[in-house]
């Protein structure tokens, strides 16, 4: 599959809704994953249903425009998204509006899921670059890169979120239950990503491959 480039004069364009996605999607993580649930027996999160977009959208970005946009991409996400999702998770603590008078207390459970949501993110994004970025070069088949990257960057991500966020936490149960919590969501996640978001991304990719080269035909600026 060959790969027209996008317009330069477009990519501000499409950063700048990169981010604004990326920071959505950790809104909304940061929030799910203080809802628990239950399932075959296993404890786990909400949050481990939507974080996966996240890593859709920087291997299609990785692959089309590059990994330094791709890097720029995280660093404009991850200062704006830790103080979203601090704001946030605040107002609607364990699922409930605790209406905008809770913004006048520091809330210390809810910040360590904000820093570590930060922490995660940056981890696991960078690595997912770096493998993304090394497996598209390497291998000829599609479906190896984004693969590969969402196995080691979400186990990073994982593994660097439940412990910085709910170690020795003051939320009784997720103290007890992170580690299983973390192995499940983990697996949620990898399992989603792989029967769900790596198709996805062929789907994706190949429309908007599709997209660039007839424009490109017709004289189009995308």
């Amino acid at each position: 599959m060959s790969f027209p480039s996008l317009p330069q004069s477009r990519v501000p364009f499409y950063l700048a809704l990169l981010v604004a996605f990326h920071i959505i999607v950790i809104i909304a993580s940061n929030y799910l994953v203080q809802i628990p649930i239950s399932l075959f027996g296993f404890h786990s999160t909400w949050g481990a249903f939507s974080f996966p977009f996240i890593f859709l959208a920087t291997d299609l970005t990785v692959r089309l425009i590059g990994k330094a946009q791709a890097r720029r991409v995280i660093l404009r996400a991850m200062i704006p998204a830790l103080i979203a999702s601090y704001i946030v998770s605040v107002l609607f603590q364990d699922g409930r509006f605790s209406g905008v008078a809770a913004l006048a207390e520091f809330n210390t459970f809810v910040f360590r899921i904000a820093v570590a949501s930060f922490t995660a993110y940056v981890l696991g994004q960078l690595l997912d670059v770096q493998v993304f970025d090394r497996m598209r070069r390497n291998f000829a088949q599609w479906w190896v890169a984004p693969a590969a990257s969402s196995v080691l960057g979400q186990a990073l991500d994982t593994a660097a979120f439940f412990s910085v966020a709910f170690w020795q936490s003051s939320n009784a149960y997720m103290a007890q239950h992170w580690i299983e919590i973390a192995w499940v969501d983990y697996v949620i996640k990898l399992t989603v990503s792989l029967l769900l978001f790596v198709p996805m991304y062929g789907v994706a990719l190949t429309a908007i491959v599709n997209m660039l080269k007839r424009r490109e035909a017709v004289g189009i600026a995308v």
